[in-house]
């Protein structure tokens, strides 16, 4: 190879055999070979790459262990080995690997055992909390080049045609991973995207995901996790995306923030799971809760008359709870019948509103 070649992009054509065990270059960035036919080990030459920042493999029919000595090299911040046939367990020697990795693909594949602890917390890079803070430049140092890879973002697989400096993710989706998820994912404080979807996960959904504060997207389906959602993902201000999906999770839906905007499909096929925006009532609900929401003719002839006198009852209304809620405790039957006739006027209003835009 050339000792000035910093950029090699070959992904998308009809390569096969393996990789050339002689590709290594101090100078070399980026390597992009994934949409090909490649199969076999991952050179070990590539160790001497110190400057590689990308790596992507993506979509070949490699198959070989996890190949954790990729973690010495000092710069690399893409690693992509996801729709391979990529297997065994995921060995780390020290935390110190990987420190500077911000995408991590290796969905799609055949890896078994646990999550390892140690996985996560060398992953320094992601534990920054002033890294959303940066200016929102892109990968790849040339002017007439920028750094591309493809990946699941929110539940659909994109090209991010461009990958800004800021963007983090991890996706071990579709394996054969067990056990727990280990509470060292919570330390991972810039981390924007988490799937961990299609494997053999059991246990609760670590209470340390709270401090993913800048978590947008959240995948944990079609697993064994048991045990409630912990009301701390309320605080998730970013959360746009939720999957708890096939799972074994009991109790009551967290009301609050971004959990508002969930619908039903984000927690389907659970065993016990109850609250809004399910239609199952969690035991100790005030029964015979008037739903105003399923009452056609309560939303028909809205006019200027109505909305005034609207405010003017729901002003007084508003006063009188208000002075109760400071002299009692205030009724937990009460916070669950506003809450879901709130919810439910709010859903038929967005769905009118909808039809009226159609028509």
């Amino acid at each position: 190879m050339s000792p000035s070649l910093s950029v090699l992009d070959m992904r998308m054509n009809e390569f096969e055999g393996t990789i050339p065990s002689n590709i290594s270059s101090r100078s070399l960035t980026t390597l992009n070979l994934q949409f090909n036919h490649l199969r076999g080990n991952i050179p070990s030459s590539l160790a001497e790459c110190v400057n590689l920042k990308v790596l992507d493999l993506g979509n070949n029919n490699l198959n070989a262990s996890f190949p954790s000595w990729l973690g010495v090299l000092p710069n690399l911040k893409v690693l992509s080995l996801r729709s391979n046939r990529f297997h065994g367990k995921i060995l780390l020697s020290t935390t110190s690997s990987f420190s500077k990795l911000q995408i991590l693909d290796l969905s799609r594949n055949q890896f078994i055992g646990t999550l390892p602890p140690m996985l996560f917390q060398s992953f320094s890079s992601m534990m920054e909390i002033d890294q959303t803070s940066k200016a929102a430049n892109y990968m790849g140092d040339d002017q007439y080049y920028k750094d591309s890879t493809t990946l699941v973002n929110k539940g659909i697989e994109t090209e991010l045609v461009r990958i800004l400096t800021i963007w983090t993710t991890i996706d071990l989706s579709s394996n054969n991973f067990e056990v727990n998820i280990p509470n060292s994912v919570g330390n991972l404080r810039s981390l924007r995207q988490l799937n961990f979807s299609n494997n053999r996960l059991t246990g609760e959904i670590p209470i340390s995901f709270e401090n993913l504060s800048v978590l947008e997207s959240l995948d944990i389906s079609s697993n064994q996790l048991t045990g409630t959602i912990p009301k701390q993902l309320t605080t998730l201000h970013f959360l746009s995306k939720l999957n708890l999906t096939h799972n074994h999770l009991t109790g009551r839906i967290p009301v609050g923030t971004q959990f508002q905007t969930f619908e039903s499909d984000s927690y389907i096929d659970n065993d016990g799971l109850c609250g809004i925006p399910l239609s199952e009532t969690c035991e100790g609900d005030k029964d015979h809760v008037v739903d105003y929401a399923h009452d056609s003719d309560f939303f028909d002839g809205f006019g200027w008359r109505c909305v005034l006198i609207g405010y003017g009852v729901g002003t007084v209304l508003g006063l009188w709870i208000g002075f109760l809620m400071i002299q009692t405790e205030t009724p937990e039957w009460l916070i669950i019948m506003i809450e879901s006739v709130g919810y439910k006027i709010v859903m038929k209003l967005d769905k009118k509103n909808k039809i009226s835009k159609r028509t």
